[in-house]
């Protein structure tokens, strides 16, 4: 009797919807210095205090006036007062003006600006070659933002926008999602690292480096359990150290099929396996399950296989389990391709390319899962679909590298 057939590979798009399922946000939460808050995830939903601006102002260098005062178009009105920013004019008195600076608070009374280049100064009497509206050139009060509006939502990771916006409003610490607390290891007796003499039939470490590279770029704290000897029992000790007191452990190699592949067999002896193999190239014998409190994500070993799951199915995983809401699927743009790849996969492959001068997109000539210098070159990757074939001036789906990262 035949055995049964082998399961159908689990599609990139069931792979990252049975991982978004099992992820646990992490409940710890600190406050943290504005200052020291770039990257990471707020834990609860900001609102303003206060109105900014916090006053009616000037965005002009120019004069303030009333603009009744102005219906001439060509009005002289004798100087009343100097306002720069920072300082408070007295009541603007009808028939007069007064200078002010950029950012400076608009005195009572006043209800336009007049912008310098649009008047000429002497003795002390300004005239206005222009007729103003009421409002005009003025920054209104609450006009960005109105005291008691929600300014962060939570699960927004923050960048230099996000913390000069929370400045603008006061606000000198954020609550954050504590760091996600990720440990790394790397298997196979070929590997070494650099600095090294390279014994025959050896490699170097590439994927130490990308791999920590990107969780740092993510905000995590790592702890590298370095490169494990290939047996199954070396295997398991490094799984029960590393799922102690982290929330994910991310291996390198050991996923696939030989002899010396011992990840799928530690994890089911250690934890459970939820998911192994994706129909995905490059990247096929990607696992993902659970090592006592541990989530596990066992990524293959080939450099470029490491480097694009990594981005596909990791990133977005880390990002959940650091609480971030918005964002997770990344931006990806219709482009031209500018080459010919004429053989469909029976998987999703995602084709390192660039940009051209023209425009379109060029295919770099290895896509080979070992062919590191691909990443280097490229801007970024086709999402190209299962069993489809691309002819040069196709519309394909291109996500640059950018949208991937961070």
């Amino acid at each position: 009797m035949s055995a049964h057939p082998p399961k159908p590979l689990l599609s990139v798009s069931e792979a990252l919807h049975s991982m978004a399922s099992a992820a646990r946000v992490v409940a710890q939460v600190e406050q943290i210095d504005t200052l020291a808050a770039n990257g990471r995830v707020l834990a609860e939903a900001q609102v303003s205090a206060m109105n900014v601006p916090s006053m009616d102002n000037t965005q002009m260098d120019g004069y303030a006036v009333r603009a009744a005062d102005c219906a001439s178009g060509s009005a002289a009105l004798p100087v009343s007062q100097r306002i720069a920013a920072g300082h408070v004019g007295s009541e603007l008195a009808p028939g007069t003006a007064a200078r002010i600076f950029t950012g400076a608070m608009l005195p009572a009374g006043a209800d336009a600006v007049v912008m310098q280049e649009q008047c000429t100064l002497q003795d002390g009497v300004v005239t206005l070659q222009h007729r103003p509206q009421v409002g005009e050139w003025i920054r209104r009060a609450g006009e960005d933002i109105r005291a008691g509006s929600v300014i962060l939502p939570a699960g927004t990771r923050l960048r230099s926008q996000e913390l000069g916006l929370a400045a603008s409003v006061g606000l000198a610490t954020l609550p954050v999602r504590r760091k996600l607390r990720v440990a790394v290891f790397f298997t196979g007796d070929e590997l070494t690292m650099p600095g090294q003499p390279l014994a025959p039939g050896a490699i170097y470490n590439s994927n130490r480096y990308t791999l920590r590279a990107l969780l740092e770029n993510l905000q995590c704290e790592i702890s590298d359990f370095g490169i494990v000897p290939d047996t199954l029992a070396a295997t398991r000790a490094v799984l029960r150290a590393s799922a102690q007191e982290h929330d994910l452990i991310i291996t390198s190699g050991g996923v696939s099929v030989g002899e010396e592949d011992h990840i799928k067999p530690a994890v089911e002896a250690e934890g459970q396996l939820n998911m192994w193999q994706i129909a995905v190239k490059p990247g096929k014998p990607l696992a993902f399950g659970e090592v006592a409190s541990a989530f596990f994500i066992g990524l293959p070993g080939n450099p470029v296989s490491s480097f694009i799951t990594f981005l596909l199915f990791v990133r977005p995983f880390v990002l959940r389990l650091q609480g971030v809401e918005q964002g997770l699927a990344p931006r990806s743009y219709a482009m031209r391709a500018d080459f010919n790849w004429p053989k469909a996969d029976r998987r999703n492959e995602f084709l390192r390319v660039r940009l051209n001068p023209a425009g379109g997109l060029e295919l770099f000539n290895n896509q080979s899962s070992g062919v590191l210098t691909s990443t280097v070159w490229g801007d970024g990757v086709i999402d190209n679909p299962a069993g489809q074939v691309i002819a040069a001036g196709d519309t394909v789906r291109f996500i640059p590298f950018s949208e991937l990262m961070y």
